[in-house]
């Protein structure tokens, strides 16, 4: 459900070079969820006026891969309210995933910015963070939340608190919400070397009855479902049996095959 293109500045490859790559791993269901335009942090996103592009480049493999692939239309969106625009809210997609890249004005999973960590109190970090997780799902906007536990990536973890404790009051915010979360591959290919979320969160979700989706959050053809089998095998092994997927904004639930 979770993947991109080039209008976001930060991949590469064509679109349908990702649905090629998606059919040759036999993914059924295939969603790009494009960075949404949003007058913030404008490096890392498409522009305003590159978002009907955008739409037109996702119809066109739709319509062409259409006896091989199910192709669904989506867009990553920041949970920024001060930034949100109804021309991204109100689109007519099937699915809007909400994340949290930002606190504040601190992009924190951008190499970039990682010296702030020095400076920060990590366990206030997490803290705020996953109160902005829960705050995005009251806010009923989206259908997915991303990489639910993203503060991870650089591995500075907390130190006063576990994380499952941390999260809990978001999971049950995103319960009540009706929202899916995402078991997200990308997080292998960080330094912390594991899937967004990670394995006790799924239980706890597990355990709470919240739907997931499956991302490769691929940034170029080549990560296309690259992650796929391992995400699929940890949760049966939980005891998930089903995995949503979303078609106009409406979560259809199948099985794990």
């Amino acid at each position: 459900m979770h993947n991109h293109t080039y209008l976001c500045n930060h991949a590469d490859g064509q679109p349908f070079e990702y649905i090629e790559r998606a059919i040759k791993e036999k993914i059924d269901f295939f969603g790009f969820s494009d960075h949404a335009p949003m007058n913030f942090d404008p490096k890392y996103r498409m522009k305003f006026e590159e978002l009907n592009i955008y739409f037109q480049m996702v119809d066109e493999v739709r319509e062409k891969y259409r006896d091989s692939i199910t192709v669904l239309k989506g867009l990553e969106v920041d949970y920024l309210p001060e930034y949100h625009n109804k021309i991204v809210l109100k689109s007519d997609v099937d699915y809007l995933i909400g994340s949290i890249h930002f606190l504040k004005d601190w992009g924190f999973d951008n190499p970039e910015f990682i010296g702030r960590y020095e400076t920060e109190n990590i366990d206030q970090l997490w803290k705020s963070y996953f109160n902005e997780i829960g705050n995005m799902a009251k806010s009923g906007l989206f259908q997915i939340v991303g990489h639910i536990d993203l503060m991870k990536v650089f591995k500075f973890m907390p130190k006063q608190n576990r994380v499952e404790d941390l999260i809990e009051p978001a999971l049950k915010s995103i319960k009540k919400s009706g929202m899916a979360v995402e078991i997200n591959g990308a997080g292998y290919r960080k330094p912390i070397g594991e899937p967004y979320p990670s394995i006790s969160i799924m239980k706890m979700l597990y355990d709470m009855k919240i739907p997931i989706t499956f991302s490769s959050d691929a940034h170029s053809p080549n990560q296309v479902g690259i992650y796929l089998d391992k995400i699929e095998n940890e949760a049966k092994k939980i005891g998930f049996k089903n995995v949503a997927i979303f078609k106009n904004r409406e979560m259809e639930l199948l099985k794990i095959v």
